[in-house]
């Protein structure tokens, strides 16, 4: 119970301003996470799950913090969303090192897929944002709203398997990260903007390992596609 209480209380401070040490090791563990799924290994799916745990609390600042804390709903929804799509992703791709050798062939989505990615996107935005303003998140609630909606489509779209899915990271960074600067959660608003140029990154290593499978079909088999669970 103790190493649990000083987890919530520990903080860091930085040029004088204090920061929880959960956010930060929350964002370290997403960007483990995210390097794991840059290089398609397996273990990206539990590394992710931690941090989200760890974020969680964060973002339920009046919760599990001070009570004047800025609550942001959006937030910490998508860290539940992140763990419930992480479930499937894991399953899906260690089905698929197990079936093909490797934790999962990149490919592109179709352009009616990307179509559905895009309207999903800013429908999901419009209908999430009056649920999360009657919550009380915090403003401007659909910048909330634009990023939990991106993060359960990037998501799923690294489950899948999908290239784009690193561009639909680069619109959540845009919109998050003024967001979570203007809510005073710098340590991950400072992640985020590297994670925006590190998702540029990813997109050219799944854009370039894509090229290498279509060039060499019988070494690069293709992943199967196991139905929801």
């Amino acid at each position: 119970m103790d190493l649990l209480r000083w987890l919530f209380e520990a903080q860091l401070f930085i040029g004088g301003s204090p920061l929880l040490l959960r956010e930060v090791l929350g964002n370290v563990f997403g960007l483990l996470s995210a390097l794991g799924g840059m290089r398609r290994k397996v273990w990206a799916w539990p590394v992710g799950i931690a941090g989200n745990l760890l974020l969680l609390t964060v973002f339920l600042g009046s919760v599990f913090g001070e009570a004047s804390t800025a609550n942001l709903l959006g937030q910490a929804a998508r860290q539940v969303m992140f763990i419930a799509v992480a479930v499937y992703g894991w399953r899906r791709w260690r089905q698929a090192q197990s079936d093909a050798g490797a934790a999962i062939t990149p490919r592109w989505a179709t352009n009616r897929t990307r179509l559905g990615l895009v309207a999903a996107l800013v429908l999901g935005t419009v209908a999430v944002t009056p649920l999360f303003r009657a919550l009380g998140s915090y403003e401007p609630v659909w910048a909330d709203a634009w990023t939990f909606v991106g993060s359960l489509l990037a998501t799923f779209g690294m489950a899948k398997g999908w290239v784009e899915f690193w561009l639909i990271w680069v619109a959540v960074d845009v919109v998050g990260v003024p967001l979570l600067f203007s809510a005073g959660y710098y340590a991950s608003a400072f992640m985020y903007l590297f994670y925006g140029i590190f998702t540029l990154v990813g997109f050219v290593v799944w854009a370039r390992a894509q090229r290498q499978a279509a060039a060499h079909p019988v070494d690069h088999a293709p992943s199967p596609e196991p139905s929801l669970p």
